[in-house]
């Protein structure tokens, strides 16, 4: 079979397409035929050595695909042949046929696309953990999404609309927040000025936004602790600019 390998650490430009071996399943294992594949942003991260899980090399990145079942280990009881499946697969999306351990494999219903279950389980889970469990979003709070244009975040708009939150989606340029505005947000936020803080305080009436779902860290974090309501939830969910969020005690974050 196909598939693209990552044989040098660097950009995707160092991805190459060789053949491959089939895989074979294993105990408790299918292999799933890949129709559709996502990249999420610890994939750019693994090609580039800087995970903190790095396979042997050579290796095909890819943690997530959609597809159909054509074969079975032993001890797989929960699908059969021609299931159609969404699969988290930690390495090795990227080719035309993955071996997915049972915890990693959900079935789909007829109604969702392959493109569409190889792009929801790591977005949709984390955003809804995080909404629903940590930070136990309520209808009528006011939830601040940066980054809004990502996985994460357009999941985190869409989901908190779904639970009656009010929305403010932002992100650094008018073009990702075009793109954002199809998920019907109650406001839009340009922070690339620096004024997150302000405009935050300016839409919400002074007292701050009740829970602020975090995926970019660095400057913005601290932003978001000056702007936060009082009993506010602050979720951090990545450091994609690169800072790794610190709280007051350790020295970076100011005064609210």
């Amino acid at each position: 079979m196909k598939g693209i390998l990552c044989v040098s650490y660097g950009p995707p430009e160092n991805l190459v397409l060789e053949d491959i071996d089939d895989p074979i399943a294993g105990d408790d294992e299918a292999i799933v035929e890949v129709y559709a594949a996502s990249l999420n942003f610890p994939d750019g991260l693994q090609i580039q050595g800087k995970y903190k899980y790095q396979p042997p090399m050579p290796f095909s990145p890819g943690s997530e695909v959609g597809g159909i079942i054509k074969s079975l280990g032993g001890g797989l009881e929960r699908f059969a042949v021609g299931d159609r499946v969404m699969a988290t697969t930690t390495i090795g999306g990227l080719a035309e046929q993955v071996a997915v351990k049972a915890e990693g494999l959900r079935k789909i219903p007829a109604s969702m696309d392959f493109k569409t279950a190889a792009s929801f389980a790591m977005v949709y889970t984390t955003s809804y953990y995080a909404l629903k469990q940590r930070a136990q979003l309520q209808a009528g709070e006011t939830l601040l999404v940066l980054g809004a244009s990502g996985g994460v975040g357009l999941a985190a708009v869409e989901l908190g609309k779904l639970m009656g939150a009010k929305v403010i989606a932002a992100a650094s340029t008018v073009e990702k927040l075009d793109f954002v505005s199809q998920l019907k947000p109650d406001e839009l936020l340009n922070y690339a000025d620096g004024e997150l803080k302000e405009k935050v305080k300016v839409l919400t009436a002074g007292k701050g936004a009740d829970v602020i779902y975090d995926p970019v860290g660095g400057d913005l974090f601290d932003q978001s602790c000056r702007c936060i309501n009082w009993n506010g939830r602050l979720l951090v969910i990545g450091f994609t600019s690169g800072g790794i969020p610190r709280t007051l005690s350790q020295g970076r974050a100011g005064r609210v």
